[in-house]
């Protein structure tokens, strides 16, 4: 399938939080009447970013790092990651006479996950953790992002993105509900195990669409470095907005977009990548990446 007749760039973006500021020239004037005689943007969920780029019904996704592949270039600059703990990634666990102070533990006894399957790197993120540091293969069951509901099936619960946000104001429901929980933040567990960024996603291009557009690959890298800039330099009018849309303090909005997510991809960031990528094929859960393509 051929690029639209105008050549813009098609771009596969996510209508979550975190992407907000690297969205935000897109989304608000008057650079986003600009940007649109270039990009035409279309919102999906995060794992579909990176069908659509393989299908060539998208030219540009914000992709899981976990659905790269030899065929799609990182473009340089932007990422959504964390250098510690990130919030919107939570496996919550019913501790079951298990011991918050003995986490490990209360892990090994882990046998079944129900996931919300929204992305593709929390899911392998999490079998990384259980196969490569806890030795052990729980099933993870698909489900609703519901974390009271899920946890009446599984042991534990794999929330991502918005509904994991949600999950920290519903504590108190939920251990009423299942009794006391063991809630792991995985950019925290995968900062802890690796001394390295948690990363979740890049920008992917096809390099072969950007080469048939009017946009060459500068401009490309400018036009989302400067909307990551002027996004960031916005927070405050990002937490106006959300605050209507999420149902969590504007206060942890502002903590989440400025301290939880990190924007740059740096070369630690890409270090991280490159060892996830590593420990999901050692353990059978992704096809290796032996390099990284980057514009």
């Amino acid at each position: 399938m051929g690029l639209h007749t105008s050549n813009r760039l098609r771009v596969a973006a996510i209508d979550f939080l975190n992407p907000a500021p690297l969205m935000w020239d897109f989304e608000h004037p008057t650079r986003n009447s600009n940007l649109a005689e270039r990009y035409h943007i279309h919102y999906t969920q995060p794992s579909r970013c990176a069908d659509e780029l393989l299908a060539e019904r998208a030219d540009l996704g914000l992709i899981p790092i976990a659905s790269l592949t030899p065929s799609l270039a990182i473009v340089p600059g932007c990422t959504i990651a964390s250098l510690d703990r990130v919030r919107s990634i939570q496996l919550i666990v019913k501790q079951k006479g298990g011991s918050a102070a003995d986490p490990d533990r209360t892990l090994a006894r882990v046998r079944t996950i129900a996931a919300d399957t929204a992305s593709r790197s929390s899911l392998a993120y999490a079998q990384i953790l259980f196969r490569r540091f806890i030795g052990t293969d729980p099933e993870f069951l698909p489900a609703l992002a519901d974390p009271i509901a899920m946890l009446d099936h599984a042991d534990a619960a794999l929330l991502i993105g918005d509904p994991a946000l949600l999950a920290h104001e519903a504590l108190d429901q939920i251990e009423a509900a299942h009794g006391p929980c063991l809630w792991i933040d995985m950019a925290h567990e995968w900062r802890t195990r690796t001394n390295l960024p948690w990363v979740a996603a890049v920008w992917a291009v096809r390099p072969e669409a950007l080469a048939a557009s009017t946009i060459d690959s500068s401009q490309l890298i400018a036009d989302l470095r400067q909307s990551r800039d002027n996004g960031l330099a916005h927070v405050d009018a990002l937490v106006e907005e959300w605050t209507p849309r999420i149902a969590i303090p504007p206060a942890t909005i502002r903590t989440y977009l400025t301290r939880n997510i990190h924007y740059t991809l740096s070369s630690d960031c890409i270090a991280a990548i490159e060892l996830f990528r590593d420990y999901a094929a050692e353990a059978g859960i992704l096809p290796p990446l032996p390099t990284l393509r980057f514009l």
